[in-house]
């Protein structure tokens, strides 16, 4: 991800890129430290630094790193993240943990080296680093380390569990913040004249994207009784798109339409400053490209700071 936001950089002039996500333990982690220190530099800052403890067996376990042992990935992604830190914080250090040593215990030019130094460290620090939240474990790490919270397409109950939870937990941490303070929020968006137009014409791409999604546990909405879907006695199905309409995971309709949804979440958490805005997987460019400039146009007018 860092090198695909290298390479978008250079094809503009200010938009900023983030990297959702470096799945750590496919990496090592003074190498993620390295590569987004030159794009940092490179792009003056126009890459956004994303983390993530990854959910394919495919990638993640190939590289040898665990993942169908949650407990054991989340000891490594841990290990991993204090390593990067140290990368970008300190000027030099000495790293021993479960998982790396470095410097490792190996003679160096007739001597021990006993510490290192990242060559080169980012030119902007501290490093703003997101992560998507996953868990409640994975939350109070994240508070626990500085770092931001990422959540999008959860419906409106779980979303507020979600802000909370991290919010609390920045408090635990000693990090005062406002409810929705450094997070980002991202909900689906489909722009048309209706909203039944909008749902029909989403529908395809929507329903083709969570028979994907669904089974990894990615449909985050509750149920009459605040069950997260597919926990004992909740829905385990794929949803349907007027479903994610009413958990307002998805705003579609007019413009005014979609104002008001974002809105009325946004007056909810007095620190929220970022949304992000995303659509169904599958839809074709051209149709991506139009809704884009829709709601460049005709919506984000209506956030505009003064």
């Amino acid at each position: 991800m860092v090198q695909w936001g290298l390479w978008l950089a250079t094809q503009t002039r200010q938009l900023k890129f983030g990297c959702a996500f470096n799945v750590l333990p496919m990496w090592h982690p003074i190498r993620l430290a390295e590569d987004y220190a030159m794009a940092d530099i490179v792009t003056d800052g126009r890459v956004i630094m994303g983390v993530g403890r990854g959910y394919h067996t495919r990638e993640v376990e190939s590289f040898g790193a665990p993942l169908l042992d949650a407990a054991a990935n989340r000891d490594l992604f841990e290990e991993q993240l204090q390593l990067l830190l140290r990368c970008f914080n300190e000027e030099q250090f000495h790293h021993k943990g479960k998982y790396y040593e470095c410097p490792p215990p190996v003679p160096y030019r007739g001597y021990d080296l006993t510490d290192i130094t990242m060559v080169p460290r980012p030119k902007h620090l501290p490093v703003e680093i997101f992560m998507p939240i996953a868990s409640g474990r994975t939350i109070d790490m994240m508070a626990q380390y500085g770092l931001k919270a990422m959540v999008t397409l959860n419906g409106e109950k779980i979303l507020d569990d979600v802000v909370r939870a991290f919010h609390d937990a920045c408090h635990r941490h000693n990090r005062p913040t406002q409810l929705g303070q450094d997070m980002v929020w991202g909900a689906g968006i489909y722009l048309a004249d209706s909203q039944e137009e909008a749902i029909r014409r989403l529908e395809p791409s929507h329903d083709e994207r969570y028979k994907w999604f669904a089974p990894f546990g990615f449909v985050r909405y509750a149920d009459e009784q605040g069950r997260t879907w597919g926990t004992p006695g909740a829905p385990a199905t794929v949803p349907t798109l007027r479903e994610g309409v009413k958990q307002k995971a998805w705003f579609c309709g007019t413009p005014a339409q979609v104002i008001d949804g974002i809105k009325s979440i946004e007056a909810k958490y007095p620190g929220l400053e970022d949304f992000m805005v995303h659509w169904a997987e599958g839809l074709p460019p051209s149709e991506f490209i139009e809704q884009l400039r829709w709601f460049a146009k005709d919506v984000m007018p209506a956030f505009n700071r003064d």
